[in-house]
């Protein structure tokens, strides 16, 4: 049992320290002020964090990243939501159908997306090439497969047709029943799969700069641009840009939390 016990403490360890240790060489460069030939900096600053804090580029790209990010993901959330719902309730027969569409993002490469949707929105009846919709209708099919796969494995889990039948036999209507009693059953889930598509919209690079290119600079092109200019601000830029995804990804769970907890509220009140 002991050595089970360190054999499972030697994995941990050095999973951690394979996961943490280019971080935190990352953050060490971020604030070094000279460092070639040592195991440490020499001196430190945090000129780099003052820079990049005070460059309105920056901060606009953060803006925007955040904007288009939040904006597909809450359609993508809500769409996703009823529909995989309905399918899985109502019309179980085109659940395949459904799974199969959902998956088509995982077989089409970036570029080869970017190019067609570029293709068929700059000229027609709909021109959004060009402008920050058609990266928002890129985003929203990119982080379909996750919404839909965290969504229907929360439905699976919970029984949502017994619970609503249960809630039917009660007298509550199918709008009601779906949104009082299913979707804080879900939640859980549903915030698990925003999370995991907020930090791959985050993160996208190649869509973005084919799609919208210089006219829309999001954070990754950002970095891009001044990864030749200073290795030090580049790396206090993937640094804040991990500090944001921590903190939304905290206040996502926070609200998560929260809005279980009013949803339990109510049911004892009630």
């Amino acid at each position: 049992m002991k050595n089970k016990k360190w054999l499972s403490l030697l994995i941990v360890s050095a999973t951690l320290i394979y996961l943490v240790l280019p971080l935190a060489a990352t953050f060490m460069y971020s604030i070094a002020k000279e460092w070639s030939h040592t195991v440490l900096p020499i001196s430190y600053t945090l000129d780099w964090y003052k820079e990049l804090f005070t460059d309105l580029r920056f901060l606009s790209a953060v803006g925007r990243t955040l904007t288009v990010s939040v904006i597909a993901l809450v359609a993508s959330v809500v769409t996703m939501s009823v529909t995989v719902f309905v399918v899985y309730m109502y019309l179980p027969k085109l659940e395949r159908y459904l799974q199969a569409i959902t998956m088509i993002p995982f077989a089409v490469p970036g570029v080869v997306a970017a190019v067609g949707l570029i293709k068929v929105y700059s000229s027609g009846p709909i021109v959004l090439s060009g402008t920050i919709w058609i990266l928002v209708g890129a985003y929203y099919v990119l982080i379909i497969p996750y919404m839909y796969q965290g969504i229907r494995n929360s439905l699976r889990t919970i029984d949502a047709r017994r619970l609503m039948e249960a809630a039917e036999i009660l007298g509550a209507s199918k709008m009601k029943a779906f949104s009082r009693i299913i979707v804080p059953n879900i939640m859980n889930g549903i915030i698990i799969s925003a999370l995991l598509s907020f930090s791959i919209l985050i993160g996208e690079f190649v869509m973005a700069n084919f799609l919208v290119g210089g006219s829309y600079e999001t954070i990754q092109m950002y970095l891009m641009r001044r990864l030749n200019e200073n290795g030090h601000l580049s790396s206090a830029i993937v640094i804040a840009y991990f500090v944001i995804v921590l903190i939304i990804s905290w206040l996502m769970l926070k609200l998560g939390t929260r809005f279980n907890q009013k949803e339990v509220n109510k049911e004892n009140a009630a």
